[in-house]
């Protein structure tokens, strides 16, 4: 079975010492391939080194909407820079968040905004983060003039009935450790509502563990128990939703041989 993860964050403060350990790991579990999202400038360049190091290690760099208010006057300039520079990169973590209270939601919109029009000039595919702002995000989504054709909303939690709106755009929908646990039950809903073709596992490492996982042991690896849950959920083996996977997130992120393991 080759596994996908569409989004970790190897270069986090709490595990980049150990990343090679961790891909290690991730390897014997059949997690093959991994996107490593940038969340802010200072770590792009962290981002950029692990994917030069590991050919596991799909890179993606972006802005999340946490750290928007510490961006510098040439942010967007530093990130077309760097794009450019590693052609084979995405762009994210990006999006919108509106639970946490202090924040600028129209500042936030701007750069995300400014980012989908990089993703698109550059023809790049882009990871979106969205929290308690799934209004805004579709509307910006299904109003402006030109939204990149290889979107991915990560660690997925709205409702289902914006999956076929999604999807209507060329988004796919990524689920996370989250879906692992009973009580989530929007989240199995959308799980049922999304097409084969727009599905994808993630850890979000090192963060969201599945459940039974402590915090501190969220990594790659366990991408290999969210795909399981994710066939158990959906009706079909490990293997099979392993692939179904590893296809719909080789097409969206690799250009390249690595989307075929060695």
């Amino acid at each position: 079975m080759r596994i996908f993860d569409t989004h970790c964050h190897l270069q986090d403060e709490r595990i980049f010492a150990k990343a090679g350990e961790y891909i290690a790991r991730a390897r014997e579990a059949g997690v093959v391939r991994m996107l490593c999202c940038g969340t802010r400038e200072s770590d792009w360049e962290a981002v950029k080194t692990l994917s030069a190091r590991y050919p596991e290690v799909i890179p993606a760099f972006g802005l999340h909407p946490w750290f928007a208010v510490e961006r510098t006057d040439a942010w967007l300039e530093k990130l077309e820079a760097i794009l450019t520079e590693v052609p084979a990169a995405a762009v994210g973590e990006i999006g919108l968040d509106h639970a946490f209270d202090e924040r600028n939601d129209k500042d936030q919109a701007m750069v995300f905004t400014a980012q989908l029009k990089l993703a698109l000039k550059l023809n790049r595919p882009v990871s979106m983060h969205c929290r308690k702002a799934w209004g805004l995000m579709m509307d910006i989504l299904e109003k402006r003039n030109g939204t990149p054709d290889r979107g991915v909303v990560h660690a997925y939690s709205g409702s289902p009935d914006l999956v076929p709106r999604l999807e209507a755009l060329n988004v796919s929908i990524s689920f996370s450790g989250s879906i692992t646990y009973d009580r989530n039950r929007r989240g199995r809903a959308s799980l049922a509502a999304a097409t084969e073709r727009f599905l994808l596992a993630e850890t979000d490492a090192p963060d969201i563990p599945p459940a039974g996982v402590a915090p501190e042991a969220n990594e790659p690896a366990q991408c290999a128990v969210i795909v399981q849950k994710m066939a158990e959920l959906r009706g079909t083996t490990p293997d099979r939703m392993g692939e179904i996977t590893f296809g719909n997130a080789a097409r969206i992120f690799t250009t390249d041989d690595r989307a075929t393991p060695a």
